[in-house]
């Protein structure tokens, strides 16, 4: 008697305790929108000149991975480890399973080619090592991301990809 009941508390704890790392592993993905990718390094030598330069090559991939839910990217905030940040300030809806790309430089956004600009020219991913934080627009985590070049980027070329 006393082995079952010893059994039946290790299998109810080992129960708990996977159900309780479940539980934790989706909250920090809760989100439909995720990093699907980033492009942290801009092929060529870095230009952040605004004319000429290479700053719109670099770019992040946000996509929405829900299959029956549209998201409005109004209010969401990408940053990076230093705080750099961009604040989606127009709505921009995201069917389920379409993406954007936020793009660094200045032009003009475009629903129909799925890309968002930063109206920035500055670069705003290291290209050795940085974070990538998305947050919903009430404040909540939605996606994070760290990644090293040498670890991450197997064949060398400026792109990783988390989410497929």
């Amino acid at each position: 008697m006393r082995i079952r009941c010893a059994l039946t508390a290790v299998v109810t704890l080992g129960t708990f305790a996977a159900l309780s790392t479940g539980t934790a592993q989706a909250a920090e993905y809760s989100s439909a929108l995720k990093v699907k990718g980033v492009q942290y390094d801009a092929p060529g030598t870095d230009s952040n000149r605004c004319s000429g330069g290479n700053t719109k090559d670099e770019y992040l991939t946000i996509k929405n991975y829900s299959r029956t839910a549209t998201v409005n990217l109004k209010g969401y905030v990408v940053k990076d480890a230093t705080g750099n940040k961009f604040t989606f300030t127009a709505g921009h809806k995201l069917e389920p399973g379409d993406y954007v790309k936020l793009r660094g430089g200045r032009a003009t956004d475009s629903d129909a080619n799925n890309v968002v600009y930063r109206q920035n020219c500055n670069f705003i991913w290291n290209n050795d090592k940085d974070t990538i934080y998305l947050y919903k627009p009430s404040g909540a985590r939605a996606d994070v991301h760290s990644y090293t070049k040498r670890t991450d980027d197997r064949d060398g070329n400026g792109y990783i990809t988390y989410h497929g």
